[in-house]
């Protein structure tokens, strides 16, 4: 008797439940009981939740949330709740902000809360003459976004302004409009996408040619977080730390293959922040990235330099759309436990101590670079969970672990042949 094939294609799969979905999944993939009653428990998330929250859930992926101390933002104490699977990234924000604490910790400020949706207009004879059709219809264009959202703007958010560019394509130009749109405490996808659909068709009235796209952009360099920061010398270690981190931020701004990397380091700690609130990692990542890229070639996210009294400065500037009404931040019961930790009360505010976790993260990476080699510290916290891969269990994962940082190898086939030793 054959065995009928594996397909795929489920009609329905949508409208069963998380415990049916998961069931067929078992039986498509072989997962066996320990596997499955894995997944059926959806931890600290309500099923019913998770099951609205995205589309054909069947289980959850719990991510350690940690808590950065020491840091010290716009002269308030805080501490900084932070989800990430990595070790080291909560770590090096603690000691960053220590050595930087006793100098007065980091300073923060916002360029706004600007959002940009673009509308996308092709097949226009006379692009230019659209271009400045289109800027004469500003306060229709207003009235238009504006009614879209009557409580944004009762909020004191709201249309502010509209730009339009031509872009020579290789389809031809385009005429792209550009919205400028206060958004407040709210990261505002929605709210600006439904603005730019709502208007699409009055531009093709008064342009001709046709609108295709209607979207925000993640390029949000209306709404840039900057955070600064001093490390004294004494702080530190001397002077020869602080000018390797400056070398080693100078060889960053000139090459984009250590600057991808040095970038990467920057949004472990930004990501972590943004992913613990309930915001939209993957938006801020891409503003960041792009960002990054703006003078015509990808560099660094952050600025070292010395200062008059021979000390490091460090700065960041970087687009942050993050909110703190609407989807997950709302919704995810972790999300607003983690933004009552923060204590925040803005977007504003919430953005600004992101900022200050990035650099932080920068600091410490940089550091570690310049002098001990960055696999020290992260190999020996590694060092826990390369036990556990081992077998290690209880107060073994601890022993294990000091036993593979003293042996300077953290290797799982080394870490069982260790086990096994210290069983007896």
């Amino acid at each position: 008797m054959s065995t009928p094939e594996k397909t795929s294609r489920v009609s329905g799969f949508h409208k069963k439940s998380p415990r049916e979905r998961l069931d067929f999944v078992a039986g498509f993939s072989g997962l066996d009981a320990v596997e499955v009653g894995h997944l059926a428990n959806m931890g600290n998330l309500d099923p019913h939740l998770a099951d609205h929250l995205i589309e054909n859930v069947i289980g959850t992926m719990n991510v350690p949330v940690g808590v950065a101390t020491n840091m010290r933002v716009d002269g308030e104490d805080i501490l900084v709740p932070m989800a990430t699977e990595e070790s080291s990234v909560v770590a090096a924000v603690c000691n960053a902000a220590r050595q930087c604490y006793d100098s007065g910790g980091f300073v923060t400020s916002m360029s706004g809360t600007l959002m940009i949706a673009q509308v996308q207009l092709v097949g226009v004879s006379d692009p230019v003459h659209a271009r400045i059709r289109i800027l004469e219809r500003r306060e229709e264009i207003k009235a238009v976004c504006d009614a879209c959202d009557p409580v944004l703007v009762k909020l004191g958010g709201g249309f502010r302004d509209v730009e339009v560019r031509i872009i020579e394509s290789a389809g031809g130009p385009m005429v792209v409009t550009h919205l400028i749109v206060d958004t407040r405490d709210a990261m505002g996808a929605n709210a600006v996408n439904s603005m730019a659909e709502k208007l699409a068709p009055q531009i093709e009235v008064w342009c001709g040619g046709r609108v295709y796209l209607r979207i925000l952009s993640n390029l949000a360099d209306r709404r840039l977080a900057r955070a600064r920061a001093v490390w004294t010398c004494d702080a530190i270690g001397g002077a020869a730390v602080r000018d390797g981190i400056i070398s080693a931020f100078q060889f960053a701004a000139a090459d984009p293959y250590r600057a991808a990397t040095h970038n990467k380091g920057v949004m472990n700690g930004i990501s972590a922040v943004v992913l613990a609130t309930g915001n939209d990692t993957r938006a801020v990542e891409a503003g960041a990235h792009a960002y990054a890229a703006r003078r015509g070639a990808y560099g660094s996210l952050t600025d070292w330099e010395v200062t008059a009294e021979g000390d490091l400065a460090g700065t960041i500037e970087l687009p942050m759309a993050v909110g703190l009404i609407g989807g997950a931040t709302k919704l995810h019961p972790t999300a607003r436990a983690c933004l009552k930790i923060l204590g925040v009360a803005s977007a504003d505010r919430l953005s600004r101590i992101i900022a200050a976790v990035g650099l932080a993260q920068n600091f410490s990476a940089l550091k570690a670079l310049a002098t001990t080699g960055i696999q020290k510290g992260h190999m020996s916290l590694h060092a826990q969970n390369i036990a556990m891969m081992a077998g290690a269990v209880g107060d073994e994962v601890a022993a294990l672990a000091s036993v593979l940082v003293g042996l300077g190898t953290v290797r799982v086939d080394v870490a069982e042949v260790e086990l096994r030793k210290l069983r007896g």
